[in-house]
């Protein structure tokens, strides 16, 4: 109970309250802008997080975070073009249903779908996290190492569609990680004498590269901006709110998904919206209605992309590791601050604990109220010329990077990742590993060096230790699966393929 006083007293902080505004309201916009990402738009609030509290600033980053789940559904509905990419599959049945007349039923049942899916995560996180702490507390090195092995092939595995280009993006991350002093004997790698390389390749400078900027490099490309309806009306936009409701065991099963596959290290919000919008489909009793404007595939598609948002958080808060790019800029936030994530962050900041949690109650109101109120003046920001949002984003972000340690080569190494990130984009190869990689990699070096320094260079720990070898289990048998399913697929392939 006084943790819980404790972190009211923590979030009615002005600071917090502002933080809470300026994210859900910038979330809100970017989902709304086609063309933007989450991950674009907490690059750039990156520097600026660095700067602010603990609190504030983890909670500026979730509100971009969580806020662009909610904006992405409104040009999918509209105008037929994703927010935000997760929202693929609102366009199915919000597009056609906004086209029968019912533009704001459709956005309201997005929003409360969002919202119910949202509660849910935040009370999945309650609950989780500390267990997963408590479970963590006996882990020794050799356990941490394996389970970051096994988080590095769920990354990789996840981008299953180009898999050599996610190993080859998470392996030049691993190497960049490996840049400037080596923990724990602080020698100095790849420098090359050059004193700007002693710290290693900057974490801000790359996620502002590949994830702003080069979405950046695409916007000023487009020419001409989507057609928005200028006859939107307010009416209407509490009808489908409590819809929601009439589809129980949709929002059940969809929020189990998502709760789920939030744990799943570079899963997340797209293998939850896909199984959920087939499954719902399936036992649905209206199948044939999906695709022409349903609203039971809105709820499915809505409660599964934002039952991710906060599950996403356990393994960072309870483990320590980040499971994609996104948290690994909260562990930026984290470090900065000298709070570490792990076991003894519930006992040694439980006031803090319960500040977030209750950040992230108030910032899902924040945005639903902001929504619902501002919704008609939200859409014509899909009308300005990507042109102009291109360079407000190449303007914004070479700002963060510089004013973050005022150093020139920061802005260079934005300008390179930048370059480097719209050549990904182009050819389909995913940038997130990369991140991952530039921050695993160095934890996994070192709890790798403790184990075996710990066994006096005998690998065998890894087997030895319950706990350690079920993660390298866990990791083969994914490995193994994906093998065995490439293979089977493969396999068809040649011999429709062969002579004739």
């Amino acid at each position: 109970m006084d943790a819980i006083i404790l972190g009211f007293q923590e979030v009615m902080h002005w600071q917090v309250i502002l933080a809470l505004l300026l994210g859900a309201t910038a979330g809100i916009l970017v989902g709304a802008i086609p063309g933007m990402e989450p991950a674009g738009a907490m690059a750039i609030a990156l520097p600026f997080s660095l700067t602010m509290e603990p609190l504030p600033g983890i909670i500026l980053l979730l509100g971009c975070y969580g806020g662009a789940w909610y904006g992405g559904a409104i040009p999918a509905i509209l105008i037929k073009v994703p927010g935000t990419p997760v929202h693929v599959l609102t366009t199915y049945d919000g597009y056609p249903l906004g086209r029968k007349g019912q533009p704001m039923r459709a956005l309201s049942i997005a929003y409360s779908s969002s919202f119910i899916g949202g509660i849910l995560s935040i009370l999945a996180l309650i609950f989780l996290a500390p267990v997963m702490a408590r479970f963590a507390a006996n882990f020794g090195p050799p356990e941490f190492a394996m389970v970051m092995l096994l988080a590095s092939i769920s990354v990789i595995l996840a981008h299953h569609q180009n898999i050599a280009g996610a190993i080859l993006t998470f392996a030049i991350g691993v190497f960049l990680g490996t840049v400037g002093f080596e923990a724990p004997h602080n020698t100095l790698r790849y420098t090359f004498d050059q004193t700007w390389l002693m710290g290693g390749i900057p974490m801000v400078p790359m996620v502002i590269g590949l994830f702003a900027m080069s979405q950046a490099f695409v916007l000023l490309e487009t020419k001409s901006a989507p057609k928005v309806p200028k006859d939107l009306s307010s009416t209407g936009r509490f009808i489908g709110l409590f819809e929601v409701f009439r589809y129980r065991a949709t929002v059940i099963r969809s929020s189990l998904i998502g709760l789920v596959m939030g744990l799943l290290p570079g899963v997340g919000e797209f293998g939850a919206q896909f199984l959920s919008y087939s499954l719902a489909r399936r036992f649905s009793k209206k199948p044939e209605e999906f695709g022409k404007g349903s609203p039971e595939g809105l709820v499915a598609s809505g409660v599964s992309i934002n039952a991710c948002t906060s599950t996403v958080l356990v393994p960072l808060l309870a483990l320590g590791i980040p499971a994609d790019p996104l948290m690994a800029m909260l562990l930026a936030v984290f470090m900065i601050h000298h709070i570490i994530p792990g076991p003894q962050l519930f006992v040694e900041h439980a006031d803090f604990i319960s500040g977030l949690y209750i950040s992230l109650f108030m910032l899902n109101i924040f945005v639903m109220i902001l929504l619902l109120v501002f919704t008609k003046y939200v859409v014509k920001l899909s009308s300005i010329t990507p042109r102009v949002i291109g360079a407000a984003i190449m303007i914004l972000g070479f700002i963060g990077t510089y004013t973050q340690n005022f150093r020139l080569t920061d802005a260079l190494f934005t300008l390179v990742f930048a370059i480097i990130g719209r050549f990904m984009l182009k050819n389909g190869v995913p940038a997130f590993p990369m991140v991952v990689g530039l921050v695993l990699g160095p934890m996994l070096e070192l709890r790798l060096k403790q184990s075996m320094s710990l066994s006096q260079g005998d690998a065998t720990i890894f087997l030895t230790r319950p706990l350690a070898a079920t993660f390298l289990a866990f990791a083969i048998i994914a490995v193994g699966i994906f093998t065995w399913q490439h293979l089977k697929h493969a396999k068809p392939k040649s011999q429709t393929a062969g002579p004739s």
